[in-house]
């Protein structure tokens, strides 16, 4: 079976265009459902959540090394650290625990 790359990029086109221009086409009165706004507000940083987490536990050579650091990195965060600062004692964490674990 022929695969048309050039059909799926025109169709992926075509869903991320609907998806960025019917909101802003069928909607032009501001959203005073609290709800609504609360979901909205969430959507940037659940995004990025998914796209990050799977990615923590897989970039390093030991999955147990990439999650002990997302519990670090958490738990750091909690306690109101820096970024600067999860991020290097989060590596550390990775790299002390590959050190022993390959």
């Amino acid at each position: 079976m022929q695969h048309n790359v050039y059909l799926y990029i025109l169709v992926m086109f075509g869903v991320t265009y609907l998806i960025r221009v019917l909101p802003l086409t069928l909607i032009r009165k501001e959203i005073k459902n609290r709800t609504i706004r609360s979901f909205l507000y969430y959507v940037p940083y659940v995004t990025l959540a998914v796209m990050t987490f799977p990615a923590i536990i897989d970039a390093t050579s030991s999955p147990l090394a990439g999650l002990a650091a997302l519990i670090v990195g958490i738990l750091l965060a909690w306690f109101g650290r820096s970024l600067f600062q999860v991020a290097v004692l989060s590596c550390v964490v990775v790299y002390v625990l590959e050190l022993f674990l390959v």
